[in-house]
């Protein structure tokens, strides 16, 4: 499914725009865990749990998106063969 999805990504700038966000809320999420992992101060560790969660549910939300494009691009692929 994934050869597909990159073909539809070639199509579609808005597509390569949602890969790209991925990309970079991954690499903030593995940020956000190294973060929280050498937090020490009390205060420091809160910041880091919410810091966490919003990138959490952001990465959730784009994967989402990823999941609803391809989903949409398959089915208008399968309609037309």
């Amino acid at each position: 499914m994934f050869l597909l999805t990159k073909d539809a990504g070639n199509k579609d700038p808005h597509y390569m725009l949602l890969l790209d966000d991925l990309r970079k809320t991954k690499k903030e999420l593995d940020i956000a865990y190294a973060n929280f992992e050498h937090a020490v101060d009390p205060d420091l560790i809160d910041s880091s749990i919410y810091e966490l969660n919003a990138v959490q549910l952001r990465y959730k939300f784009l994967l989402g998106c990823v999941k609803q494009f391809a989903h949409e691009y398959l089915l208008l692929w399968w309609l037309m063969h």
